[in-house]
């Protein structure tokens, strides 16, 4: 009953379908790039939250009488609050099976994020190859890059991360 079904999911029983998150080694090629949807507006709550949570409790992010007199006028929102939520947009697709992330590299962040801005993220897989010392699982590289519903880009990053191939896939164990 694994046979493909439905795209995004697999069959699991009669009429039964069980819905499929990231992909395996094989179904991965260079060049290939995910739009992650859907998109995520950003709140003050999300920004105040994830800064303390975060520990950082720099007023530019949460102190708006303070960023009132500053060059942006309000609060911005927290670089570690875009990358989270650009990066989990990225996760389900690009690493949702994922053995393991393995470094991220480049990280940039050429323009602000504001509570209210409407963020979306897409990812293009720039390199792969078998683990020499992990047979059955790849090194998969990516950039992702987040972006305002109107086209600006907020945030660019590399990652890479390991897979399973089809064949080494435990998903079934848990329920996947």
């Amino acid at each position: 009953m694994d046979e493909p079904a439905i795209t995004g999911y697999r069959r699991v029983g009669e009429q039964r379908y069980r819905e499929q998150v990231g992909f395996h080694f094989e179904d991965l090629t260079v060049g290939d790039v995910f739009e992650h949807r859907p998109g995520r507006t950003v709140t003050e709550m999300d920004n105040v939250l994830m800064s303390m949570l975060s520990m950082n409790a720099a007023p530019l992010h949460i102190d708006a009488a303070y960023c009132a007199r500053t060059q942006w006028g309000r609060p911005l929102v927290s670089s570690l609050v875009t990358l989270s939520i650009v990066g989990g947009m990225a996760a389900r697709s690009t690493s949702g099976r994922a053995i393991a992330n393995l470094g991220w590299e480049h990280i940039r962040l050429p323009a602000p994020v504001f509570a209210g801005d409407t963020l979306y993220s897409e990812s293009e897989i720039l390199a792969k190859r078998l683990s020499r010392s992990r047979p059955g699982e790849g090194i998969v590289s990516c950039r992702t890059t987040g972006t305002k519903s109107t086209g600006e880009v907020v945030l660019t990053f590399e990652r890479s991360f390991l897979v399973p191939t089809r064949a080494e896939d435990t998903g079934d164990l848990a329920g996947y």
